[in-house]
């Protein structure tokens, strides 16, 4: 038996939940999977996909996250973690390490990806910039 707190069944099909605006970035829209309720605030995973163009990008900040992993289903993101540019490509799985500075600064206007988070309530956290130049974003067309 699992010292864990039991967590529920959750079934959650694309009609259930939509893209919506309101979550931790404005440029970006956000499904629910259910996950967070389902585990009792253990996990939260939800898709997120790009609803504009990258023009400032998230700026450098941090998670206070025990995990963090990003899989990209669709389209490209390009992010910096400390001082090393990443693309990530739709198929690409990243496991950031807790509290790993870090810069989304250019995506695809297709970039979806699936964000899994423990614990639900994660924080995110504005650092200082590494010593290194953020490349511009791709405009789009």
């Amino acid at each position: 038996m699992s010292e864990f707190a039991p967590t529920d069944f959750s079934l959650v099909k694309p009609a259930d939940t939509a893209f919506k605006p309101g979550g931790l970035r404005d440029f970006f829209l956000y499904r629910d999977l259910g996950i967070a309720e389902a585990t009792h605030g253990k996990v939260i995973a939800h898709l997120v996909k790009a609803n504009s163009p990258p023009d400032s990008g998230t700026g450098w900040h941090r998670h206070e996250a025990d995990f963090q992993i990003v899989i990209m289903t669709k389209g490209w993101a390009k992010f910096m973690y400390e001082d090393q540019v990443t693309l990530v490509e739709a198929g690409d799985v990243v496991q950031q390490r807790p509290g790993i500075r870090h810069f989304l600064f250019d995506y695809s206007p297709d970039m979806e990806y699936l964000e899994i988070v423990s614990p639900a309530d994660f924080k995110t956290v504005d650092v200082e910039a590494p010593a290194c130049v953020v490349p511009e974003p791709t405009p789009w067309k």
